[in-house]
């Protein structure tokens, strides 16, 4: 089969034929009539005429030929038609998707949230898949790190952090308190202590995060701003393994307070009652400044500014 170019260089400049003379060249075509198509398209029949003029310049060849009264394609207007059809559907597919996903009936959303934030991230994801039931959700658990990988890698469209990077590349936008507090078993010889001043705490063995953990740099932080030495430790690579650490006694922790609500009501965990904590944080939506935000991102987004609203002590969500 012969393919037509559909560009005509004149004077070597690139001149590409219109969307809007497919348009035109396929009504034409189908009712064989440039007045017919006149009416179907609302333009003048010299506008059809000119419209059809243009659209044979740029291809090279004649797409109509009359015979009589009436008008017939050419071998290369039926080549034309032929891709004329193809494009104008794509087109027509194109615009029906970005209908859909304007009305949010459709779309895909990667989230990268560290650690963390996955003891909430489950509940809102739960409502907003309920809410928007075609927009298909990827979720990925990660620490700091790892979540900034993404992000950079463009393999994550958005991401819910404790920590935003200090790259100029990311935007970040706080949408949530993030209170970190200090956890010990209630049986720990300091869970009825008053004001525990850091010095204290400097004398516990802490159960802390990997590096690149956001938790495990705001203990550094502390530690370094009180003038002293990180306090002998653990690394443990979940929340998880240092609340049961905690519980059994091995140490104490820092960490969030919405991964602990359902410890300190099983009265599992307890909350030590340390000066200059809790230290509050926010919950950021992190994203690439060049990143084009998809529909699904924008309302996904919106949705948490909205649900951060109704989260009291823990998240509950009504």
């Amino acid at each position: 089969m012969r393919t037509i170019s559909l560009i005509y260089d004149i004077n070597r400049t690139m001149f590409p034929i219109s969307l809007r003379q497919l348009q035109v060249f396929e009504s034409v075509a189908r009712h064989l009539s440039h007045s017919r198509a006149a009416d179907e398209l609302y333009l003048s029949q010299p506008a059809v005429s000119m419209q059809i003029k243009q659209a044979e310049s740029i291809v090279g060849l004649p797409l109509f030929e009359q015979l009589g009264k009436k008008i017939f394609l050419t071998e290369a207007g039926r080549e034309m038609l032929h891709y004329c059809r193809s494009i104008l559907l794509l087109v027509d597919e194109m615009e029906s998707v970005f209908s859909e996903m304007k009305g949010l009936e459709r779309g895909h959303l990667n989230i990268a949230v560290v650690s963390t934030a996955n003891y909430f991230m489950p509940q809102l994801l739960a409502k907003f898949i309920h809410t928007h039931p075609k927009i298909q959700v990827s979720l990925s658990v990660a620490n700091s790190d790892a979540v900034i990988k993404q992000l950079t890698e463009n393999v994550a469209d958005l991401a819910i952090m404790g920590q935003p990077p200090a790259s100029a590349e990311m935007r970040a936008d706080a949408f949530m308190e993030n209170p970190l507090v200090v956890i010990a078993s209630p049986t720990h010889s300091l869970a009825s202590a008053k004001n525990i001043q850091p010095r204290q705490l400097a004398k516990e063995t802490f159960l802390l995060r990997e590096r690149g953990s956001g938790t495990r740099g705001v203990v550094e932080r502390f530690f370094s701003t009180h003038h002293l030495p990180l306090p002998t430790h653990m690394e443990m690579d979940t929340n998880e393994a240092i609340k049961q650490s905690v519980q059994a006694g091995i140490g104490i922790g820092i960490i969030s307070r919405h991964g602990i609500e359902l410890e300190l009501e099983s009265k599992r965990l307890t909350v030590l009652d340390v000066n200059h904590f809790p230290i509050v944080r926010h919950w950021y939506i992190v994203h690439r400044k060049d990143k084009r935000s998809s529909i699904a991102a924008e309302e996904f987004e919106r949705f948490l500014l909205a649900e951060s609203q109704r989260m009291i002590g823990g998240i509950n969500i009504s």
